[in-house]
């Protein structure tokens, strides 16, 4: 046997009892801010303004509140004031010598929302929110207007500047008003608040309880240069989710004649949910879900019961109707692409972390489905017709999925049939989509290069001639007659528009590859643009890559360095140069001028090259959707068939250039 005291090697007497460290009060928070907000990323950051907006909408759901002020200051510092009871300002039983707004401020785990009946519902539950946002800001302060008077205190990363001060009376206000500015030490100090983003968040909160005012504000010098995010509004929506599925849906065509909307109370007192949902014919739809107000993107246990209780209506209707086919109908078939407000009113919910992503309450599936399903009952027997319209819109994709399924199965016993591929392709001798790559290369040189000093195994290469054409201001016949797009279209094997089929894809990785310079930019973009209108769903699965060849060789002292840029260059230089060496600096024109061994190395190799994956936004969070809006707008105006768009864009950012590469 072994002696395993005696086995172990020997260990330092620096580890002791004076190791352990003891962290108090908020410094857990500055040390560790992933733990409470999940990083310290740009997401990060505006959950410290989500944290103060929940609480200020528990004093709205409560009944204690009608109406919250939401401020973006010059200095990107953020203000919230609502009018609710205001956090008490009296001295705490348990800790003399302190407010009970200090003990908020400055203990993690302290509120009013662990029982004792001050919350009835609310979105902060934990005792951290306030808190952790004033352990990160490098300055905070506090007002309180409550029994007529006025109090006021000033935090500093978490750490009181003084005493709580009585400032005066105030007989005509109420309420709390929050004043904050993250710590650019935690952020970074290129790190704002960004106006556009903080306005999203408080429109959705004004959805999401048709009580509640919110009075937004920015300073105008702070809205970027082509934003839409106003100076000034009013938030109110009295019609609550259903306006909110009225924004998002849009104009679209819906295969129900009015959407599913309503509100319901939730057994045994526990609350209540309310939904609005309807279908749209271009199959594009979406699932947003809140709990006490709060977004739940990952969804949850009350996505679960809203679901299940509207997919047994459904088959409960379609049974009574006669309708026999409802019976093989999936919840996929019904609700993957339709267009969904969920938002629920819980006590005592359980999140999945701080950041409270996702609804975990069990209880939740049983008392939203069972409040939801005789409401979805009513609203399909009083309308038999908008009902017949649904259930054959439903029975339609659930047929069109066994359908596909079947051919996918039969493809599998068929023997692949020959494809048409263009003649300059060099495919990839593996067979499977799987672990292959297409690099689209810039011009016939390039071309040689890269096939030289490919891995034919599982990389294709497709050189193009010139500058393909921009698809954002051709017709669709001129787009399909063009030569180098139909090369593409054909080695890529998986169509375009509706005909697109991912199980078609001939390869997981589509690597643009072009020159590092404005003329392989200039046409990487209008290959993108290619793909984001004739093949979006190639980017929205992760398929478009960009490789970075380097700009630059530097050979010293019998090595070969390559940097990406000017920036990549002087980097280099500044670590590799010793003494008086003197650099062989050579720039590349193109990748035509690389060997098939250079072109291998630094950006065809797996080991060692840099690839960009062109991703879209996910339009699953309204945040996203907001990009996706903005990204199909910036296409139209930089690609699309207006010059003077595009000549506003240059002449607008032209001050900005300092170094012209022509």
């Amino acid at each position: 046997m072994v002696d395993l005291f005696e086995a172990a090697p020997a260990v330092s007497n620096d580890y002791s009892a004076n190791s352990i460290e003891v962290l108090e009060g908020l410094e857990p928070v500055r040390h560790r801010p992933g733990m409470y907000i999940g990083g310290t990323d740009e997401t990060a950051l505006h959950h410290l303004v989500a944290e103060i907006l929940d609480n200020s909408m528990d004093e709205a759901v409560a009944g204690y509140a009608n109406k919250i002020d939401v401020r973006v200051n010059d200095d990107y510092s953020v203000s919230i004031i609502d009018n609710g009871r205001g956090i008490p300002v009296d001295p705490h039983p348990k800790y003399p010598g302190k407010s009970a707004l200090e003990v908020i401020m400055t203990m993690l785990h302290s509120g009013g929302k662990f029982g004792g009946g001050a919350y009835k519902v609310s979105g902060g539950l934990h005792g951290v929110g306030l808190s952790v946002v004033n352990a990160l800001s490098e300055k905070l302060t506090v007002e309180i207007a409550r029994d007529k008077k006025l109090y006021r205190q000033e935090y500093s990363k978490g750490y009181p500047m003084g005493p709580l001060e009585l400032v005066g009376n105030a007989p005509n206000r109420r309420g709390t008003s929050i004043t904050f500015k993250p710590d650019p030490e935690i952020f970074g100090v290129n790190s704002n608040l960004q106006p556009n983003r903080i306005y999203r968040m408080a429109r959705s909160k004004a959805f999401l309880f048709k009580g509640i005012r919110i009075n937004w504000s920015c300073a105008p010098e702070i809205i970027g240069e082509g934003e839409t995010t106003p100076v000034e509004a009013e938030l109110c929506f009295p019609n609550g989710l259903l306006d909110f599925l009225n924004y998002q849906v849009g104009t679209k065509t819906t295969v129900n004649r009015k959407p599913f909307a309503g509100e319901a109370e939730l057994a045994n007192d526990e609350g209540k949910v309310e939904w609005a949902i309807t279908w749209p014919e271009d199959e594009n739809g979406f699932c947003h879900s809140y709990c006490n107000t709060v977004v739940t993107p990952q969804g949850g246990t009350h996505e679960v019961g809203f679901k299940s209780a509207l997919i047994r209506g459904l088959k409960e209707y379609g049974e009574m109707a006669g309708i026999k086919k409802t019976a093989s109908v999936t919840a996929d078939d019904f609700l993957s692409d339709a267009s969904i407000m969920l938002s629920v009113f819980i006590r005592d919910p359980q999140f999945q972390g701080q950041t409270k992503d996702k609804l975990t309450s069990n209880k939740a599936v049983r008392l939203v489905e069972s409040a939801v399903k005789d409401s979805f009952d009513h609203w399909l027997s009083s309308d038999p017709e908008n009902a017949t319209a649904l259930l054959e819109y439903v029975v339609e994709r659930a047929e069109a999925r066994k359908k596909k399924k079947e051919e996918k199965i039969q493809n599998r016993k068929t023997p692949t049939k020959r494809l048409r591929l263009p003649g300059k392709l060099a495919d990839c001798s593996k067979a499977a989509a799987e672990g292959t790559e297409i690099f689209i290369v810039e011009g016939d040189s390039a071309g040689g290069s890269a096939k030289q000093g490919r891995d034919r195994v599982t990389q294709a290469i497709l050189p193009l001639r010139g500058k393909i054409l921009n698809v954002a201001s051709a017709s669709l016949d001129k787009i399909t007659q063009n030569q180098e797009i139909k090369d593409m279209i054909e080695a890529l094997g998986c169509g375009i528009k509706e005909n697109y089929k991912e199980e078609n894809l001939r390869y997981e990785k589509i690597i643009i590859m072009t020159d590092a310079d404005v003329d392989g930019a200039h046409i990487a973009s209008l290959l993108m643009t290619f793909f984001y209108q004739q093949m979006p769903k190639l980017m929205e699965n992760g398929h478009v890559y960009i490789a970075t060849p380097p700009l630059y060789k530097i050979a010293v002292g019998g090595k070969n360095y390559y940097a990406l840029d000017d920036d990549d260059k002087d980097k280099i230089l500044a670590k590799v140069i010793k003494g008086n060496q003197k650099p062989d600096i050579s720039r590349f024109k193109g990748l035509g001028e690389m060997s098939a061994q250079q072109l291998k190395e630094t950006t065809m190799d797996k080991k060692n090259r840099i690839l960009l994956r062109v991703t879209l936004p996910n339009t699953n969070t309204e945040e996203g959707r907001e990009e996706a809006f903005e990204t199909r707008r910036q296409v139209e105006r930089l690609m699309g068939k207006n010059p003077e768009t595009r000549f506003k864009f240059i002449i607008e950012r032209a001050k900005f250039v300092d170094d012209l590469d022509i």
